[in-house]
């Protein structure tokens, strides 16, 4: 099955050909981070209309680089939930109205449902059932995958996501946007133990729940106090702010496994690009006896291929969608009874 991908859920208009949910036949995405860079964070007005500069084209280069037609193709997924409501709804229209034209199957592909489907387009996708941390610039949470489409989320943050505080934290000491790439780069030459910052929410009592907002107030307070330093004072405020959001991740990531007895987890969203991050799971896994899965960063930020893959499970179960899909701004995974 020969699945077109579409994904426009906040600032990367993206299509991709996926054959049979796994094969990769082209990805694109066409970047809006010069459009929004000079405002620190994403506009969401402006993000819709660079949507709708970009999407005929982005599809067209997709099906040009698969060397594919719209004849060729058997079911179309989109994203359409959650995400900023006029981004969503400029590849939701764009889907239905191409679904419309060619009379091929429209299905619908929640955004975090796409992050969990990005790990199977690599060669040794974790088993059934495993863990999953997703962290994105919108997103924090540990969910158990017990199969495609069959997701229970354990718990999320409360407030700000690990991404929004890498981001909001680069643009308070004047790194430029997206942030979190800059501040992972000064930290490898850093000291993560020059600075000492709070670590919410780490106790077992807190579950499978995160915090970061105090995080976030905690960095303006000692930029208030100190300034922002240059050099290799910078490099160690970046390490030590990096440090303490890798610290709560894995540290909730390992009790949870164990909770769960499982022995496989997935790091999955834009933060999973993030070196630290995936060099500190890594070690916790093999210390703790979990085995680690991880995209590649390309396929960790917003991509359409994890939504055509996604998307393909949902089309060989028989899943339709009409043409009044809508667009949904928030829409959490299914949480588990308490």
């Amino acid at each position: 099955m020969r699945v077109l991908g579409l994904e426009s859920s906040c600032d990367e208009t993206a299509a991709a050909i996926v054959d049979d949910g796994v094969v990769v036949l082209a990805d694109v995405v066409a970047s809006q981070h010069d459009v929004h860079a000079k405002y620190g964070g994403v506009v969401p007005e402006l993000a819709s209309r660079a949507h709708i500069l970009n999407v005929v084209p982005v599809v067209q280069a997709a099906l040009d680089r698969a060397g594919s037609t719209l004849d060729e193709i058997d079911g179309i997924a989109v994203t359409n939930a959650p995400g900023l409501v006029g981004a969503l709804l400029v590849g939701l229209q764009t889907a239905k109205a191409l679904a419309w034209v060619t009379g091929k199957p429209l299905v619908g592909v929640h955004h975090l449902e796409g992050h969990l489907s990005a790990v199977f387009l690599e060669p040794d996708p974790p088993p059934m059932p495993h863990l999953a941390l997703i962290v994105s610039g919108g997103h924090t949470s540990l969910v158990r995958v017990n199969a495609h489409a069959d997701v229970i989320e354990l718990g999320a943050t409360r407030d700000d996501a690990a991404g929004e505080a890498f981001d909001k934290g680069a643009k308070l000491l004047g790194l430029g946007y997206p942030g979190g790439v800059v501040i992972d780069k000064l930290a490898s030459t850093g000291d993560p133990k020059a600075v000492k910052f709070p670590k919410a929410m780490t106790t077992a009592e807190t579950g499978a729940e995160f915090s970061f907002s105090g995080l976030k107030t905690s960095l303006l307070h000692h930029v208030r106090k100190h300034g922002v330093p240059e050099g290799q004072g910078l490099a160690d405020l970046c390490a030590s702010y990096q440090a303490a959001i890798v610290e709560v991740l894995v540290r909730k990531t390992r009790r949870i496994a164990r909770r769960e007895r499982l022995e496989h987890v997935q790091v999955c969203g834009g933060v999973a690009a993030n070196s630290g991050l995936r060099a500190a799971l890594r070690a916790a896994g093999a210390e703790d006896g979990f085995k680690v899965y991880i995209p590649p960063p390309g396929r960790c930020t917003d991509n359409a291929a994890m939504i055509a893959a996604a998307g393909y499970h949902r089309l060989v179960r028989g899943e339709r969608a009409g043409l009044d899909l809508d667009a949904v701004p928030s829409l959490p995974l299914p949480r588990q009874q308490a």
